[in-house]
């Protein structure tokens, strides 16, 4: 099977194999453990989740929701515009589905930052803070909590289930930053396409019958309940993690925690339209797991660093993706949730406004599009624009800042709140606190 890479040559994978990576994702017995040790500090908040689709590399802006007809060929490149369910809004050829519900969706075509490689601007669109040291394309950071990391310390979690989900893996900036591993995301890296598919942690390991387990369970309770010797923490190395994995055992027995996993119970109509492809499928369970009442998933998508053949890649992929969006949105309205759940896509930045010599589009942060839906987000709007070349930002110019604000405001979080690091330094959850007006409904 394919990997998605970018140009820094990383795969979603690599991000569990670095050194920087080891307060990325976690077990969920290791995760469970971390938030009980912690002292939490809930907001009271509006019952919201956000589904944030991450399409890792940089997704171009001109062969998605920002085309330019009467640009040169060398900037317009090979696509046509194609007419919205909005008059006068115009999509890319390959976003035809999201152009028949453009209607519940609003279009930011103006947010630019200075962070012009994979690392840098990874940390900016998904912490909501630049970088404070430089930091290479190929890099793994994470300087402040990432969006899903702040939720999750924020937000209560469901009973039992982690407030952080990534799938199928962490973007490299999506960690916990100074609020530690306790909350960090919970990965999902099977494939809920195959036949198979099982959650690592919340499923009876094969050949273990429920029986089996329950007895296992209680003879533990029965070795727990033996006089210990005083000094605990040497003569019983699992004193300190009881409690975690009665939550755990609770986890693995939960009727309601198990259904959130079983995508296999959903019915072939519905799956089909999301798209039988690990992305379709991937977006099918973060709606499922926002039923459940997880307040934040990231939807890890890699290979958008287009270089050379950016055309054949969105004639191969785009129109797959541009089914699991719309699927996404629209099924979440028929659920009645699309009010209640925040549906946001994007990448680091955009692509540059001249294709290169391999018919491709490089890194360029000076314009990008997002899109978002949902959680009384207008529909039928857009916000800002860029030139007649799409160079840059020039109505309404919005910063990283200004996203991660919006975010936040509409998780009921307030961007403006100060914490204190592990060395009291104290620090903002974002610097400038002003969400996109437009878009708060």
């Amino acid at each position: 099977m394919p990997r998605n890479t970018n140009c820094a040559g990383m795969t979603r994978r690599n991000c569990l194999q670095l050194g920087l990576a080891a307060m990325g994702s976690v077990g969920l017995v290791d995760l469970l453990r971390l938030q009980a040790q912690a002292k939490t500090s809930l907001s009271p908040t509006r019952p919201t989740s956000c589904i944030l689709v991450w399409l890792d590399g940089g997704p171009s802006h001109y062969e998605t929701f920002d085309p330019k007809p009467e640009a040169p060929a060398e900037v317009r490149g090979e696509f046509d515009q194609i007419d919205t369910k909005v008059p006068g809004v115009y999509f890319s050829q390959h976003c035809q589905k999201l152009a028949a519900i453009a209607d519940k969706l609003a279009i930011v075509r103006s947010i630019q930052h200075n962070q012009g490689n994979h690392g840098a601007g990874n940390h900016y669109m998904m912490t909501g803070a630049p970088p404070r040291i430089p930091v290479g394309c190929g890099a793994f950071v994470s300087f402040h909590p990432s969006l899903g990391s702040a939720t999750a310390y924020e937000r209560p979690a469901p009973h039992g289930l982690p407030g952080y989900f990534t799938l199928p893996s962490m973007t490299r900036s999506g960690g916990p930053s100074f609020f530690g591993a306790k909350y960090a995301p919970f990965a999902v890296s099977d494939n809920p396409n195959g036949t198979e598919f099982r959650v690592r942690d919340v499923q009876l390991p094969t050949g273990l019958t429920d029986d089996r387990f329950l007895g296992r369970r209680d003879l533990r309770a029965l070795v727990d309940q033996m006089p210990r010797m005083a000094d605990k923490a040497a003569a019983d190395p699992v004193a300190t993690i009881d409690e975690q994995y009665r939550l755990g055992y609770e986890l693995v027995t939960s009727k309601e925690a198990q259904a959130a996993f079983n995508i296999h119970s959903e019915s072939e109509k519905i799956r089909d339209a999301y798209g039988r492809t690990p992305f379709g499928q991937r977006a099918l369970l973060a709606r499922r797991l926002v039923q459940a009442g997880v307040p934040f998933i990231t939807l890890n998508e890699g290979g958008w660093d287009h270089h050379r053949g950016i055309f054949k890649s969105f004639n191969d992929r785009m129109p797959a993706v541009d089914q699991t969006l719309a699927t996404l949105v629209t099924d979440l309205e028929q659920q009645g949730m699309l009010d209640s759940t925040l549906v946001v896509v994007l990448g680091e930045f955009g692509r540059t406004p001249k294709i290169n010599k391999d018919a491709g589009r490089d890194h360029w942060s000076s314009a990008m599009s997002v899109m978002f839906a949902g959680c009384q987000t207008p529909g039928g709007i857009v916000v800002g624009a860029t030139d007649r070349q799409g160079y840059a930002a020039t109505e309404r110019v919005l910063s990283p800042e200004n996203f991660a604000s919006t975010i936040y405001r509409k998780l009921g979080i307030n961007p403006d709140k100060i914490y204190y690091t592990p060395q009291g330094r104290p620090t903002h959850l974002v610097t400038d606190p002003t969400p996109i007006a437009e878009l708060m409904g």
